[in-house]
């Protein structure tokens, strides 16, 4: 088998993300340590940013 195609079928095997410990998302990536989510495993503060909440008139709307 090449590196084309046929081994592109090989990738969805293995699982790239688990459940994470702190926030119990979907998002812990086992490859690299850390949550995508929370940021558990990279950072003692939780991963948040202002742009996740969309405001309009700056009035966060859910």
């Amino acid at each position: 088998m090449g590196k084309g195609t046929p081994s592109m079928g090989k990738h969805g095997r293995s699982k790239t993300h688990i459940r994470c410990r702190r926030c119990g998302r979907h998002a812990f990536n086992v490859a690299k340590g850390y949550c995508a989510a929370c940021g558990f495993g990279r950072s003692k503060r939780i991963r948040r940013y202002s742009w996740q909440n969309k405001k309009v008139n700056r009035i966060r709307i859910r």
